[in-house]
C-alpha cells in the first residue's frame, strides 16, 4: 500500500505540491490526472524518493521513502516521463544493464530477463538496437526497466506522451495487463487512458487534490444537465416552436444538417428531467419524424473541465471575500486613525485656550 500524508513541496516562495494526502490499495490501478504544471511529476518523484518533500510523510508498504529509502525503493520499478535509454545497447543489453543496476542475485538475473522480455512484448525485437526502434517500442523498453526485480509498485509519468493512435492503444493494453500483477500509478493528463485504464481517479490542479474517486462516479457527479441527441425530419419547420411546447426544456440546438434531408439537434434540461416520453408524444402531432433519440452520456472529459472549473471559481470567490475583509479592515483602522487624530488635536485646542 502507499500512503501519502500531508506532503507539500516547495521550491522557493513557489508551493508546487500543496499538501496533499491518499492512499493506493494493495493491486490497484490509480489515474494521477492534472494539466501540465498541475505538480502531477513532482508527486511522482517524491513517492519514488528522487526527491524529498518539504512536508508530511510518504509509506510505501509500511517503509518511509525518506527514514527506509532502500527497502522503499526495492518495491518501486519507476518509468520517468523522458527516459534516458542508451540507444547503442540492445534491448536485452538495456534490461540486464537494468538488473545488474537494481543488484539483483546472478542466479535471478538471466530468468527475470526472460521475463520482463515477454511481459513487455519485446522478445521479438531483444536483439536490436535501441536506436533503431520506433517510439513505441522504445516505451516498451523503458517499462521493461521499470519492471526488472518484480516490483509490487510501478510508477508511471506520462507513458503514451508522444505515440501514435495505434502505439498509445498497444501501450494501454501493456499497462492493463501489468496491472493485474502491481500496484499501479499511472500519471497523464490524457482523459481517454484514466476512463479506459484506471480503476480510481485523483485530480490534482495547481499542487492541490480536487477530486478522488471512481472514473464512472466522477463523471456522474459533475452531471448537471440531461442532454438528448434527437435527429428529424422536420419539413415543414415545426422544430423551432417546440420550446414553447415542452416548458422544461432549457435549450435547442441544431447540431448537424445531414445530407439525407434530416437534421440533428441537441436538446437540453435538469438532470432530473427526462424529455424523451414528451418528444415521442409532441413531435409526431407537429408533422416531425423521429428518426433517432438518444441520451449524450457524460464524460470524464466534462468531469475534468468542471472539477478544475469549481476548484477555481471557489478559489476566486474566497479571494474576493478575503479581499474585501482586507479593505474593510484597512478602513476600520482608517477611520479609527481619523478618530484619534481628531481627538488629540481636540484636546490640543482645548490646552492651548487654557494657556490663553
Amino acid at each position: 500500500m502507499i500512503e501519502v500524508k500531508n506532503v507539500t513541496k516547495k521550491y522557493g516562495s513557489f508551493t508546487a505540491v500543496d499538501n496533499i494526502s491518499f492512499t493506493v490499495k494493495d493491486g490497484e490501478v490509480i489515474g494521477f490526472l492534472g494539466p501540465n504544471g498541475a505538480g502531477k511529476s513532482t508527486t511522482m518523484n517524491m513517492i519514488t524518493g528522487f526527491i524529498e518533500p518539504s512536508e508530511g510523510t510518504i509509506m510505501i508498504n509500511g517503509n518511509d521513502i525518506s527514514k527506509k529509502a532502500k527497502k522503499a525503493k526495492r518495491q518501486i520499478g519507476y518509468m520517468p516521463e523522458n527516459v534516458p535509454l542508451y540507444s547503442e545497447l540492445t534491448v536485452k543489453e538495456f534490461v540486464k544493464y537494468m538488473t545488474e543496476l537494481k543488484r539483483m542475485p546472478r542466479k535471478q538475473r538471466k530468468e527475470d530477463i526472460e521475463k520482463v522480455l515477454k511481459e513487455t512484448g519485446l522478445e521479438e525485437v531483444q536483439n536490436k538496437l535501441i536506436r533503431n526502434l520506433s517510439r513505441g517500442y522504445k516505451q516498451r523498453v523503458s517499462l521493461a526497466g521499470a519492471l526488472v526485480g518484480n516490483p509490487e509498485v510501478l510508477i508511471l509519468d506520462e507513458p503514451t506522451v508522444g505515440l501514435d493512435p495505434k502505439q498509445i492503444i498497444e501501450i494501454r493494453n501493456l499497462i492493463k495487463e501489468l496491472g493485474k500483477n502491481h500496484t499501479v500509478i499511472l500519471s497523464t493528463h490524457i482523459l481517454p487512458e484514466v476512463s479506459q485504464i484506471c480503476e480510481r481517479v485523483i485530480i490534482i490542479n495547481k499542487g492541490k487534490i480536487v477530486a478522488i474517486d471512481t472514473p464512472e462516479h466522477l463523471e456522474e457527479k459533475t452531471k448537471e444537465e440531461n442532454v438528448l441527441l434527437l435527429t428529424v425530419e422536420d419539413k415543414e419547420e415545426h422544430m423551432g416552436n417546440i420550446k414553447e411546447k415542452l416548458p422544461k426544456l432549457k435549450e435547442i440546438k441544431m447540431i448537424k444538417d445531414n445530407e439525407d434531408g434530416t437534421k440533428q439537434y441537441m436538446i437540453t434540461s435538469n438532470a432530473d428531467v427526462d424529455l424523451r416520453k414528451d418528444l415521442f408524444d409532441i413531435l409526431p402531432k407537429q408533422n416531425i419524424t423521429i428518426f433517432e433519440l438518444k441520451k449524450a452520456e457524460a464524460t470524464l472529459e466534462d468531469a475534468f473541465i468542471r472539477l478544475i472549473n469549481a476548484k477555481e471559481e471557489i478559489e476566486k470567490a474566497s479571494e474576493s471575500i478575503q479581499n474585501k475583509k482586507q479593505d474593510k479592515e484597512e478602513k476600520k483602522k482608517e477611520k479609527e486613525a481619523k478618530k484619534q487624530e481628531k481627538k488629540k488635536q481636540k484636546e490640543e485646542n482645548k490646552k492651548e485656550r487654557g494657556e490663553k
